[in-house]
């Protein structure tokens, strides 16, 4: 039976991984390449194997549960698309073996694949997914709230050098040169797209924090909002400045991205991150509502302040591109010839020019469908697509449950509701969740948000002797009669 101490040295391991991790991953322009995917792989790998499991309740069992039978079905799509002998009788090979063997003049062995062994070399974007949801699972755990703040800090710099990398020198990325997007800051990332729902996703960690110091400063008791700016700027608290900055940074780098979805969809994690966190100082309805209106019109103001960029592509382009509205009807035309096991994984590029409307510019190469659930359903077939669906729609579900019962680490799960919004939504348009940049991030804090869900942790972390400081418990104690209050409520730590 391991030790105490023995158990403490495997948890700490794990979060550091994890924590390098999410603070890493984007550098290497969003560790989109082949070698940066598999390292990232080892190393969530090796954090998912040290980091400690404690007992299942049953919740999270069956959360557990659910997430086994996709991974089997994700494997036995996997098998019938490598395999020379599929089990399946509707995993039929593609015809274009057929037409290949004939123009050739020699046999071919057919595959369901359109492209033979693809899904295996595709393997690792799914896979480092899966091992981000949990190892943020895990390790969120007992560093939940360490996690928030090393996604924050590392994206607040990210930030700041995105900002003055386009000012310098818009020409270049990091040590290469920049072949699209010159008038956008796309930090570390090469799609402006990616780096916008990013930037957006640390702005909805920086708010929370702001937010929950914010409340911290207030007296017990509900909120009297016309007197908190008074009372804020009498005595600004070194925490708030900081934390106001850096939500500033993360801002100006986002609308510097010029783009449209990515923007848009982050101002509304923003309010919905703003409105979670402050229901219970809200009243029932029209105080929600008119928080919701409020948090509306600032984002407008914003979007009209900060988003020029972002405005003008909006009067050019409107709301969506043409050739993406085109690439997404091409894609269903593949989905309803291959409904079953798809085209293979990572096939895309090469199922869609028999499918491509001539409504689309010839120019470029269209090798990502621009909507990942489509992809997807694409590649793999529509019930794996649906079990995703399934999967994000319980994930949610459990994040919520979470935001309503928790008290103590409250910004955790509603962090990873807001970014989960934002994350789903932009893949719907586009492919941010298909980084591993951005994927390992968000997917991380997703699954931290999950563990947070089940109930209070803070007793079984103390066996694990890596417990932090709750900032949030003064409130929390705020909220319990006299009687049930703790004798001593911990000073919020310093950002």
């Amino acid at each position: 039976m391991k030790s105490k101490n023995t158990i403490s040295v495997f948890a700490r391991v794990a979060s550091w991984l994890l924590f390098a991790a999410v603070a890493l991953a984007p550098l290497p322009f969003g560790s989109s390449e082949p070698t940066a995917i598999a390292f990232w792989c080892v190393v969530l790998g090796v954090c998912v194997l040290l980091a400690p499991i404690r007992s299942l309740g049953v919740g999270e069992f069956a959360l557990a549960a659910f997430a086994l039978l996709i991974i089997a079905a994700y494997a036995f799509v996997l098998h019938e698309q490598l395999a020379e002998h599929p089990w399946s009788a509707a995993a039929t090979p593609d015809p274009i073996w057929y037409e290949a063997a004939s123009a050739l003049g020699i046999p071919l062995q057919p595959s369901v694949s359109l492209a033979r062994n693809q899904p295996w070399f595709e393997l690792g974007r799914p896979l480092v997914c899966l091992l981000a949801i949990v190892g943020g699972f895990l390790v969120g755990n007992f560093r939940g709230r360490t996690l928030i703040k090393i996604i924050g800090w590392s994206g607040a710099i990210y930030a700041a050098y995105g900002i003055l990398a386009h000012l310098i020198d818009p020409t270049r990325l990091l040590w290469r040169e920049k072949e699209a997007y010159l008038g956008s800051v796309t930090g570390t990332f090469v799609n402006r797209n990616t780096a916008a729902a990013y930037f957006g996703s640390c702005a909805v960690l920086w708010s929370l924090l702001l937010w929950e110091r914010v409340r911290l400063e207030m007296p017990p008791g509900p909120i009297e909002w016309q007197k908190m700016p008074s009372r804020l700027l009498r005595a600004t608290p070194k925490t708030i400045a900081v934390a106001f900055v850096m939500l500033f940074v993360c801002l100006a780098a986002m609308f510097m991205t010029g783009s449209r979805g990515g923007v848009v969809l982050s101002l509304l994690a923003l309010l919905v991150a703003f409105t979670v966190f402050f229901r219970r100082d809200l009243p029932r309805l029209s105080g929600i509502v008119t928080a919701l209106a409020a948090g509306g019109a600032t984002a407008l103001i914003l979007l009209q302040l900060l988003g020029g960029g972002v405005n003008a592509r909006f009067d050019l382009q409107g709301i969506a591109d043409e050739g993406r509205l085109e690439t997404y009807k091409s894609t269903l035309r593949i989905i309803a010839d291959h409904p079953w096991f798809g085209t293979g994984q990572g096939t895309f590029a090469y199922a869609l020019p028999a499918y491509r409307s001539d409504k689309v510019s010839m120019w470029g190469v269209w090798d990502i469908a621009h909507n990942t659930l489509l992809e997807i359903a694409s590649d793999m077939g529509v019930p794996i697509a649906i079990l995703v669906v399934i999967g994000w729609i319980v994930i949610f579900a459990v994040l919520i449950h979470g935001v309503r019962s928790r008290r103590r680490d409250l910004i955790i799960p509603v962090a990873a509701l807001a970014v989960g919004i934002l994350a789903v939504l932009h893949s719907l348009i586009d492919f941010s969740l298909q980084i591993p940049g951005y994927s390992i991030v968000a997917l991380s804090l997703i699954g931290a948000g999950l563990a947070q869900s089940f109930g209070d942790r803070t007793k079984k972390a103390k066996t694990l002797a890596v417990v932090e400081i709750d900032p949030s418990a003064r409130v929390f104690a705020e909220m319990q009669p006299k009687a049930e209050r703790p004798a001593s409520i911990p000073k919020a730590p310093a950002l």
